[in-house]
């Protein structure tokens, strides 16, 4: 049996994994909306600002699930976290502010200044500006740069997170939750709108694998201990599962699967982050800080691991029961008029059908 602290630091990574697939693709639609383009590039926001819908800022709970997992379980390592990624932890706290105010300006004040209202760029921008900074601080935390003796942070507050490593990172995380957006948002639309989205959905399936690619020489340099931990032979077929599930992703987008490729990204995803995981144990930051050493008191451990089910009995039920309100699935949700884009709605993400309010039109 796994210790304590090994099922806790996989309820982490599993917060990780949730919190890239919804909130993920959640910044990667802010993302096209910024670089909206054509003759339909309003409609493109439009859909994008519904499908989003009121259930986005929902997604940011897994977060608030890891940052608990850290701090209850593994107070050292937070601790050592909250000093060596102070100012990128700072900027993702600024950049999801801003974008949830932008966003909500920006919706409310839709009929008065247009969806290219001085809020839109901002709302785009920190859509982008945020996964990039968090790829960022998960390539820190595998470079080796944050460097721990005892309790005190050896690391500058800039040179910890600003390595080779976290900028790759940063840009694969960047791609990864555009190409998210946009498969999800294949699912969710229909006609000359979908064609629109398969087109940057099949831009970013071919940039991820030229990006990873190109990251192989920089974890080979810069995080040689992640390279090993990448080529054991426990964490090779998980790494091969993700190669295989991103080609089938494209293939499906090609041939206009899109439900399949749906599915295909998101396990693709997965896969990617558990490789991560399995190379970088037992280390929560390499190389001073592992698993076992960061764990907290047997008591605490069991105390937590015994809260979780509790916690998910009512986290669960409420998120479903969200989702199913703003995909139209509640009696008072169908006396709502469909907009024009209409299409199943993605489930994976949140991602609900497009419909106005009544109060958009009045």
């Amino acid at each position: 049996m796994l210790p304590l602290e090994e099922i806790l630091a996989g309820l982490g990574v599993a917060a990780i994994i949730a919190y890239s697939l919804l909130a993920g693709a959640d910044f990667g639609a802010g993302a096209w909306d910024l670089l909206a383009r054509g003759p339909r590039k309003n409609e493109q926001r439009e859909t994008i600002a519904h499908a989003i819908g009121p259930i986005w800022e929902a997604n940011h709970v897994w977060m608030i699930f890891l940052v608990v997992i850290l701090f209850s379980c593994f107070p050292s390592a937070w601790a050592a976290l909250s000093i060596a990624l102070f100012v990128p932890l700072h900027f993702v706290l600024i950049g999801i502010l801003l974008r949830g105010a932008s966003f909500v300006f920006r919706a409310h004040g839709a009929q008065a200044a247009g969806f290219r209202s001085a809020w839109g760029p901002v709302f785009g921008a920190a859509s982008v500006f945020t996964p990039f900074v968090l790829g960022m601080c998960i390539g820190a935390v595998s470079e080796g740069t944050i460097r721990v003796r005892g309790s005190e942070v050896l690391s500058g507050y800039w040179s910890s997170w600003t390595g080779p490593l976290a900028w790759t990172v940063g840009a694969l995380a960047l791609l990864q939750t555009t190409y998210l957006a946009a498969v999800y948002l294949c699912v969710a639309t229909e006609g000359e709108l979908r064609e629109d989205f398969r087109r940057r959905a099949l831009l970013c399936a071919v940039a991820v694998p030229v990006v990873a690619t190109l990251a192989f020489p920089v974890v080979i340099i810069q995080a040689p201990d992640l390279w090993r931990g990448l080529t054991q032979l426990h964490v090779i077929p998980v790494i091969l599962a993700g190669m295989v599930l991103g080609v089938a992703s494209i293939w499906f987008l090609w041939t206009r699967h899109f439900k399949l490729a749906r599915v295909a990204v998101a396990a693709e995803v997965i896969m990617i982050i558990l490789g991560w995981a399995l190379a970088q144990r037992p280390y929560i930051i390499y190389p001073d800080v592992t698993v076992r050493d960061a764990a907290a008191s047997p008591g605490m451990l069991r105390f937590m691991l015994f809260s979780v089910p509790f916690g998910f009995a009512i986290l669960l039920p409420s998120l479903w029961f969200l989702y199913s309100v703003f995909n139209g699935k509640n009696p008072a949700a169908k006396e709502q008029p469909p907009a024009r884009f209409t299409g199943p709605g993605t489930g994976a993400s949140g991602y609900v059908v497009a419909r106005r309010r009544g109060a958009d039109r009045q």
